[in-house]
């Protein structure tokens, strides 16, 4: 299918209102009904090209149809419908072929122009036709070297946009997903470790190993779900704290920020709400979000132990560099015994 799809039309368009003018005029002579039905044919052709393919068929069906138009037409416009020959030519075959058939069609002009009008070559009109079908034709090539060349453009981006996608998906796993499953391993060899010693801490182990798998699974699901329908910032975040002892607050509007950067929000959200509960022993956690007109700001604040710069692990560096990957910043202030304050501002 030519990508530039109004150009047939246009040139039937005009062609018919020439050929129309001059027969109705008496300017030339135009035989209506196989000038009309050349053109009703050249229509029906193209809506059927897509739905059957068979370029090399059509493209002499293309050819025979546009040679009897420019026979039953009476003011010469119709020649112009040639130009759609090595048109389409190059999406189909590429530029070589389609040069060597806009020759051709240049070719026939000459021809055409020798049989109908003898010693054309000083006639000022005719020598003007051939320039002016020859700048069309070159326009013409280049007019599809472009739209091809957008077309392998958009094929490139497509594919750059699916390795994003597959870079996303790893992310993803590898923060949410693997965080969790980390989490479980360390917790089930803590209990193997002290189920004889003080069973109690073991069971305790054992029922916050649990909770982790929950929330994988969660985690598993709420992706799936991205896929299939639009991330919601809010609604993924009342989910992720559905049964914690946290407080959160979301304003704003996220509709028309992109999906990237809302997820990267509640992946930072994720991060700091594990960490307070997990390893600061926070008593309150609260999470506000404010996605605005300018950007979108996350604020988890806990009052657990805090903890000093120097101890910053990887959960942190994973998601300095999340955000930084669609253009934002990450603030973390704590001190040792004054809880922390993680604040996460994107552009939006």
């Amino acid at each position: 299918m030519r990508p530039v799809a109004w150009l047939s039309p246009l040139l039937y368009g005009a062609v018919l209102l020439a050929g129309g003018y001059a027969g109705l005029t008496g300017l030339g002579e135009t035989r209506f009904g196989w000038f009309v039905g050349g053109l009703v044919a050249l229509v029906v052709l193209d809506l059927a090209e897509p739905r059957l393919g068979g370029p090399v068929a059509f493209l002499v069906a293309r050819a025979a149809l546009v040679v009897l138009v420019a026979g039953a037409d009476g003011s010469g416009m119709a020649r112009v419908l040639l130009l759609l020959l090595p048109f389409g030519a190059y999406f189909a075959f590429g530029r070589a072929v389609a040069v060597v058939l806009g020759l051709g069609c240049a070719g026939l002009v000459v021809v055409s122009f020798s049989v109908t009008a003898p010693g054309w070559t000083h006639d000022v009109e005719r020598v003007s036709d051939l320039l002016m079908f020859a700048v069309g034709l070159v326009l013409t090539l280049a007019m599809a070297a472009v739209a091809v060349e957008e077309q392998r453009g958009r094929a490139r981006l497509a594919e750059l946009s699916a390795a994003a996608e597959r870079n996303r998906l790893a992310r993803d796993i590898h923060d949410g997903l693997g965080h969790h499953l980390t989490a479980v391993s360390v917790l089930l060899e803590k209990a193997s470790a002290f189920r004889d010693r003080d069973p109690s801490v073991a069971d305790k182990a054992l029922d916050e190993a649990r909770e982790s798998a929950r929330r994988a699974l969660a985690d598993v699901r709420r992706s799936v779900r991205a896929l299939r329908e639009p991330f919601r910032l809010s609604a993924a975040l009342t989910e992720l704290t559905k049964g914690l002892k946290v407080e959160v607050e979301c304003a704003g509007d996220e509709d028309g920020y992109d999906p990237a950067v809302l997820l990267a929000v509640y992946r930072a959200a994720q991060e700091g709400i594990t960490n307070a509960l997990r390893h600061a022993d926070a008593d309150t956690v609260s999470v506000k979000v404010h996605c605005g007109r300018s950007g979108a700001e996350l604020v988890v604040a806990d009052d657990g132990r805090g903890f000093s710069a120097a101890d910053e692990g990887f959960g942190l560096s994973g998601m300095r560099e999340r955000v930084a990957a669609v253009g934002g910043a990450v603030d973390v202030r704590s001190a040792p015994g004054a809880g922390t304050r993680l604040t996460v501002r994107i552009p939006r």
